[in-house]
Formats: structure tokens, C-alpha cells, sequence
């Protein structure tokens, strides 16, 4: 048996609209309807969101999250253990945060992932200059 906390996380969904009227820029408060896209549930989402700033406000600190302090989250969270493994694991798979050295930090690989699929559609499959993107 696998545990959450050990379990794959290489990949995650990812809800994307194509409406402009559903762009996440257009909303009140971005960062919850990011969250929103990659979590099903607003609860989930919600402790993404706070996760992820906890992570930026202790990185920023010089101080960050280390792995070790999960029962300290947890408690801030209000969350059990595999729930909380669930959503790290997810954010882990988005690529939306890392987790190098027993501590987990911001990641840009999810930025880096969507501009490759951009240019790869723009140029690729559209067939127009990936300068003009």
C-alpha cells in the first residue's frame, strides 16, 4: 500500500476555459479561482491558496517551510494528514511548488510547462511566427 504522502505526483488536472469572460484576470480575486481550476472542492481550494502563502511569506523570510513542520500545517489548516499530503501533492504535480531539500518553496515550473505548451500550439499547431505570441 501506498501512502499519500509517498504517492506519485508527476502530473495534476488542470481546468482550462476558453470563454474570455472566464479569464482568471477577470475575476475579483484571482488567486482563489486559480486555486478553483486545480481543486474541486472551495474548502481545498481556499487551504491551497493559504498554503501557497504560507510557502511565499516564509520563503520571502528567509525562513521556509520545512517538511518536518507538517503537524504545525496541519493544525493551521485545519486539515487531517491525508488530505493535506493529497493537496501538497497536487500543488507538487502543477508544478506550483517544490519540495528541494526538506523544504518547500515556490516553483516556476508550472509557468515554464504552460509557456512551452503556448509556443508549441502557437507555432506548431497554428503555424504562425512564436515571436508574434
Amino acid at each position: 500500500m501506498t501512502l499519500v504522502k509517498d504517492a506519485p505526483r508527476t502530473s495534476t488536472t488542470l481546468i482550462v476555459r476558453s470563454d474570455a469572460n472566464a479569464r482568471i484576470t477577470h475575476s475579483k480575486d484571482p488567486f482563489y479561482n486559480f486555486m478553483r481550476r486545480l481543486f474541486q472542492e472551495d474548502t481545498t481550494a481556499a487551504r491551497g491558496q493559504m498554503f501557497l502563502t504560507m510557502i511565499e511569506n516564509r520563503q520571502q523570510s528567509g525562513n521556509p517551510i520545512k517538511t518536518s513542520e507538517w503537524q504545525e500545517i496541519l493544525e493551521e489548516l485545519d486539515i487531517g494528514r491525508a488530505s493535506f499530503y493529497s493537496m501538497r501533492n497536487k500543488l507538487l504535480g502543477a508544478g506550483l511548488i517544490s519540495n528541494k531539500n526538506r523544504e518547500y518553496r515556490l516553483s516556476g515550473q508550472f509557468s515554464k510547462d504552460l509557456t512551452d505548451m503556448a509556443k508549441w500550439w502557437w507555432s506548431v499547431m497554428l503555424d504562425e511566427n512564436p515571436d508574434n505570441l
